[in-house]
């Protein structure tokens, strides 16, 4: 969904009520993580609007090293292995793997930032389909578009 990074706290917490997650202090300490998360990232980002993907992932999301096309993206997985990145080398291909803590965010310059040279910095999903693994992971781009900032009551329900 896109909203304002005000409302990132409030749409949280009506999708733990709707995935019905039980009240302790766990969904309440995730909530206000991704919270700072989205506050500190629209403020990097001079952003007035954040699209917001909170997600279950139980396979292979994005396999591939890729570079996404938005001018930035911070992820942060809450639940099982974190975000993989690799520099590319001149010859096209990456060298080492490297893989992010659960829990710690990490910002990436997407295909639209405006950038010389080119970062190298590509990203993938870790690859676990298979092995029974289940990611919880947030993802922020910059929004930049009012006009699609849906009703927060209807946006959680979908």
């Amino acid at each position: 969904m896109i909203l304002r990074h005000d409302q990132v706290k409030e749409a949280l917490r009506q999708a733990c009520e709707i995935a019905q997650t039980p009240e302790v202090e766990q969904p309440e300490t995730l909530v206000a993580d991704a919270t700072t998360l989205a506050t500190s990232f629209a403020r990097l980002m001079d952003a007035p609007y954040l699209r917001l993907r909170f997600d279950v992932i139980k396979t292979n999301a994005c396999r591939r090293f890729h570079i996404d096309a938005v001018t930035a993206r911070l992820i942060c997985t809450y639940r099982g292995t974190g975000t993989q990145y690799s520099i590319e080398t001149n010859r096209g291909g990456s060298t080492r793997i490297f893989t992010t803590l659960t829990g710690a965010p990490i910002v990436l310059r997407g295909s639209l930032w405006r950038e010389h040279p080119k970062s190298g910095l590509l990203h993938r999903s870790p690859l676990i389909e298979g092995t029974g693994e289940t990611l919880l992971v947030l993802v922020l781009d910059r929004a930049v578009d009012p006009d699609d900032l849906p009703d927060l009551q209807t946006a959680t329900r979908h």
